[in-house]
């Protein structure tokens, strides 16, 4: 689809509703391509269109023949001083479907045709407006729902993510070209590439390597939301927990256990992150097959948790029994804190007393009585991110991105591999290729019609 796509892509005037459809105030719709503005003038009662300059919004009204559909504003954009570097025009009607419907419909009866979801966007990658890791955080930006999420997308489409891999692709296209260099020089024996400066250049570039792929873990979790589970035994408070974490009554509180038998799931916004709090129900052997479903369904939720908030009553249990749970609950790479409830009840050296593990963090709460709330929504974002986060940090939230990184690292450990275990010059420009080529795949120096049928058919149309 998009190979034929591809080819035929800057023949047409392409056109869509970049604005959310149904009722409003104004529907914004965009036409972008080489007769997007002598189109738009054709229906256009005003000022000529074709005589005006870039930049510039014009009153008039769009015109069936002689019938009028709505006055509207027009903005345009010449190329190449667009998003998508080709003539685009922006309608500003108002916002009923019927009438953003007749105007779409006249203006593709003049010659435009109806865009393909994220062919906008796609037009401004083809014709070098964005590079394809800032195509795909046109996405991403789109869809942030948290200033974490948008800080992240706006520093990979500001191109920071780019900058950082075409610096280091830059170096190595010099060393694949010295050794290219070396394959016609071959029957003389001459070394250009000096082997000591590339493989320090392939220790710095799996350096970064590296820590790009280790940032995809929490830059996956900021995209997402950060999965965060209450578990404990029946009756610590979860539910009173996620209620006094909402500020709302959200979960039915009870002195009767097993009262949570379903999961419940909701979104608390802590620095700019979005934590998605999970209540689960109560951990202990259940009593009839309503209860079986909830426990599976608890565990289930755990082994899934980016953090887990291991939750339980200071005043009624063990320090062997909080032990056990922690042995049971405790999953290698899964944050875990641990919160005694029901403080207020008894001494703040209770913790002391129950001599529990060191390596666990700890923080006493009242739920009930809401103290330490917001010492442990600190703590939760500590646990999560850290200070990890920054404007300077590059981060990877794609998956696509971290298995090019993954497949790249492998490709640079096989060019090491030549140089400790002497292989001829060709072998080592192979293996140099294979890298450019998966950190060319990422910011799209190679791409395959499979490839961008995949990222752009997942955006909305208007994009």
């Amino acid at each position: 689809m998009f190979g034929y796509f591809c080819v035929m892509i800057t023949d047409e005037t392409i056109i869509a509703l970049s604005t959310p459809p149904g009722i409003g105030a104004i529907g914004v719709i965009r036409l972008s391509g080489k007769e997007a503005i002598s189109i738009t003038n054709s229906v256009f009662s005003g000022k000529d269109l074709l005589q005006q300059e870039s930049h510039t919004i014009h009153f008039g009204m769009i015109k069936d023949g002689n019938v009028i559909i709505d006055e509207v504003l027009v903005s345009l954009f010449i190329a190449p001083k667009s998003y998508t570097k080709e003539n685009v025009v922006e309608i500003s009607c108002h916002g009923s479907n019927y009438i953003i419907q007749q105007i779409i419909s006249l203006l593709i009866r003049k010659g435009a045709s109806a865009a393909k979801p994220g062919e906008f966007t796609l037009r401004a990658f083809l014709n070098g407006g964005l590079d394809l890791s800032q195509a795909e955080a046109v996405a991403d930006l789109i869809s942030s729902d948290s200033q974490a999420a948008h800080s992240v997308a706006m520093n990979q489409l500001r191109g920071g993510f780019s900058t950082e891999l075409n610096q280091l692709r830059e170096k190595l296209i010099h060393f694949a070209s010295m050794i290219e260099l070396e394959l016609d020089f071959a029957e003389e024996d001459v070394e250009f590439a000096n082997r000591d400066q590339l493989q320090a250049l392939i220790d710095q570039i799996t350096l970064v390597i590296n820590k790009l792929i280790r940032s995809f873990e929490l830059g996956n979790v900021i995209k997402q939301g950060i999965n965060t589970v209450i578990a404990g035994r029946p009756n610590a408070g979860k539910s009173t927990l996620l209620n006094a974490l909402l500020n709302e009554e959200r979960a039915i509180v009870s002195e009767i256990a097993g009262t949570t038998r379903d999961t419940i799931e909701e979104v608390l916004n802590i620095n700019g992150i979005n934590f998605r709090l999970i209540d689960t129900a109560g951990i202990r052997e259940a009593k009839d097959a309503i209860e079986i479903i909830g426990v599976e369904k608890t565990m289930e939720k755990i082994s899934q948790s980016a953090v887990l908030v291991y939750l339980f009553d200071v005043i009624n249990m063990s320090a062997s029994e909080i032990k056990e749970d922690i042995a049971k609950l405790y999953k290698p790479g899964v944050a875990f804190l641990a919160v005694a409830n029901k403080m207020d009840l008894t001494y703040n050296d209770r913790l002391a007393e129950l001599d529990l593990p060191k390596d666990i963090n700890f923080i006493a709460i009242s739920a009930k009585e809401n103290r330490q709330i917001d010492d442990l929504k600190q703590m939760l974002y500590e646990t999560a991110v850290g200070d990890q986060l920054s404007d300077s940090h590059t981060m990877v939230t794609n998956i696509r991105h971290v298995e090019a990184l993954q497949k790249t690292q492998h490709a640079l450990a096989q060019v090491s591999n030549g140089m400790v275990n002497p292989v001829t010059s060709d072998f080592l420009a192979t293996d140099i290729k294979q890298a450019l080529y998966y950190l060319g795949e990422i910011t799209g120096q190679v791409t395959t019609d499979d490839l961008l049928e995949n990222i752009f058919s997942k955006f909305c149309i208007g994009k």
